[in-house]
């Protein structure tokens, strides 16, 4: 397969072709893969009613480009290396040949409970193999799969499980977390209470905790793969059948379904798979992301798999059973490729030096950052202390929405520039707009990111509300998908995101990044993490509140504070001091590690009746001690 970019010169032949005859550019890379049938015509789009189809009329099925292309060639390549939660377990590994029997199994206890193409699926499992197993049995037979993150409650499940109307559940007893045993199946149980549709539930043993099984409804994995023949061939789909839905809480209202579809999505997991990561034969590729999250379904399941990779699932979390636990893991299974996200990376930093040195990483090719930009001062140590100056960063942008990488440097092709996503990839046009929606020309801009043009892996719609993708993503400038950021384009034309645009400031008439602010306090001696929101201002209209995060309690708080402000000050300016500075044991966040603002800003504001569902929080608890703290 004949993807990849091999320079700065083709990089920028490549990306002029792809604007200037984007269809012909996506119906060559197209042609690597297997399709049943070939598609009758590459395009049709109107941003305005959020169309958009690719590959029209094109047969085919991920999982036999995922899976049955391999057998030939690689049968006995692994294909997924699993490395459990408890270091003193083994890890086992799954050649292409096995998981393809084991999709195949799964696929016809699926067929056997009656579930056909189009049925959505909820999948609620730990990072086991069965999960991605799960995922892509049922991309075999065309049900449509809705994976939630195994850490949500049983609301938030339900929330997602009816809007999908669900009618078979995928779960496990429980999953292991650190020192910690999730109960799995039952908060599915209390799920299940609200969801009339859901009519099977299959339960994978992971844990052995107790569980509750019902009869006519609940199914052991472990029974039912025995009932059934490893033989199923794929379900023929058309490109733009929906492969999956995955839900993403918005700024307003119920989490949005989001919709990819068979062959566009494919085919761009795959392309900016193998290009960002510059992936070479015989490699291992370790996403650390949970495959509930977008990052997993693309780079860790459909991307590397499409393209022959070796894929590592990792079920635990990196500080245990110590905080050297990724590194041990780099160094056991010989990781060429590390992808993981700034909030670890920073929280690793946290725990000292101790872990990380004296660790053979020299395996490490490539590094990669993904789930928010990252700051410069943990940009320099993942490059210094993982990297040893040996392995490009490729900081990379991108959305639920977009399926996949959008602006990132490609891995030792793009020149980087710490806390930069640099380049849009081919088949990416973005452009920065004002408030008004007028385009900022030239180089040394600041503004909204939006993009003019399709791709491949774009959202196709919000499952079951067409009209709630048009308002979010294609009404606030006409003609154009909104991504919600803000975005600096530097005097070389690289992209750096400032953060999501409810997330900008404006001090005294001053659009001030929240991300910006946050980079400058944490690159102060002793702050492991910051975070800032902006909150009604009697004289500036919105000042700036700063909750922080100490590596140890502070002495004298007032002289602390007084310190900080002086590091915004001499690294922004003046105009980005914080008003207000509370120190705090921790921020609320979600479980894939994102903040919650809308909480920290109804604080600030001094809104603390009314704070929505925080069930969903990592550690709701923080949220009690931030408003007994809230600084008047």
């Amino acid at each position: 397969m004949n993807l990849q970019i091999t320079s700065f010169e083709d990089y920028q032949e490549k990306y002029q072709h792809s604007v200037e005859d984007p269809e012909g550019f996506w119906a060559e890379i197209a042609q690597n893969f297997y399709w049943r049938k070939p598609w009758k015509k590459t395009l049709e789009w109107n941003f305005e009613t959020a169309e958009t189809k690719w590959f029209k009329g094109g047969k085919m099925n991920i999982t036999e480009n995922a899976l049955d292309r391999h057998l030939a060639t690689r049968g006995d390549q692994p294909a997924i290396v699993f490395e459990p939660n408890d270091p003193s377990d083994e890890s086992t590994t799954l050649t292409y040949k096995v998981l393809h029997e084991r999709v195949c199994t799964f696929a016809n206890v699926l067929k056997k409970h009656g579930v056909q193409k189009g049925d959505r699926i909820c999948i609620y499992m730990p990072m086991i193999p069965e999960l991605a197993i799960a995922v892509l049995a049922c991309a075999r037979i065309g049900a449509i799969h809705s994976v939630v993150f195994g850490g949500f409650s049983a609301q938030s499940i339900a929330d997602r499980i009816n809007d999908a109307q669900c009618n078979l559940v995928i779960t496990a007893d429980g999953s292991f977390r650190g020192n910690k045993s999730i109960p799995l199946k039952s908060t599915m149980d209390d799920a299940l209470i609200q969801c009339p549709s859901v009519k099977k539930v299959i339960v994978a043993t992971r844990t052995r905790v107790p569980v509750s099984m019902l009869k006519g409804r609940d199914l052991w994995w472990e029974e039912e793969v025995k009932t059934v023949s490893s033989v199923c061939p794929a379900e023929e789909m058309d490109a733009e059948d929906i492969l999956f839905i995955l839900y993403t809480s918005g700024s307003t209202g119920k989490p949005k379904g989001v919709v990819h579809t068979c062959g566009g999505y494919m085919i761009y997991s795959t392309y900016t798979f193998a290009n960002v990561f510059q992936y070479q034969e015989g490699q291992t590729h370790f996403c650390t992301a949970d495959i509930g999250w977008i990052t997993g379904h693309s780079y860790i399941v459909y991307g590397p798999l499409c393209y022959g990779a070796t894929t590592l699932l990792f079920e635990g979390v990196p500080t245990y059973p110590d905080a050297g636990r990724f590194w041990d893991i780099v160094t056991k299974h010989k990781v060429d490729i590390l992808y993981t996200a700034p909030t670890a990376i920073r929280s690793l930093m946290g725990f000292g030096d101790e872990f990380v040195e004296g660790k053979d990483l020299s395996s490490l090719k490539v590094l990669g950052s993904v789930g928010e930009p990252i700051n410069e001062e943990a940009w320099h140590w993942y490059n210094e202390k993982v990297g040893h100056k040996n392995c490009p960063i490729v900081d990379t942008w991108w959305q639920t929405e977009t399926g996949g990488l959008m602006i990132s440097p490609i891995a030792n092709v793009t020149p980087t520039k710490p806390s930069y996503a640099t380049l849009p990839l081919p088949g990416v046009q973005p452009l920065l707009v004002d408030e008004k929606g007028d385009e900022l020309v030239g180089n040394g801009v600041s503004g909204n990111l939006c993009i003019r043009f399709p791709w491949p892996g774009i959202i196709r719609t919000t499952y079951g509300d067409h009209e709630r993708c048009v308002q979010t993503y294609f009404s606030t400038y006409k003609g154009l998908y909104f991504t919600g950021d803000g975005c600096l384009r530097d005097e070389d034309g690289y992209y750096r995101i400032t953060g999501r645009v409810d997330d900008v400031i404006n001090v005294s008439g001053h659009r001030i990044g929240t991300a910006e602010v946050e980079n400058a306090i944490n690159m102060h001696l002793g702050v492991v993490e910051s975070a800032i929101v902006g909150y009604p201002h009697d004289i500036k209209g919105q000042g700036i509140y700063a909750y922080i995060i100490m590596d140890k309690e502070q002495e004298d708080i007032d002289l602390t504070r007084r310190d900080i402000l002086a590091t915004v000050t001499r690294i922004i300016g003046p105009i980005a001091k914080p008003d207000k500075i509370q120190f705090v044991s921790g921020l609320p966040k979600t479980r894939s590690g994102k903040i919650m603002r809308r909480i920290l800003r109804k604080v600030a504001e001094g809104e603390t009746s009314n704070l929505g569902d925080i069930s969903t929080l990592l550690d709701p608890n923080v949220v009690a001690e931030i408003i007994d703290g809230m600084v008047k």
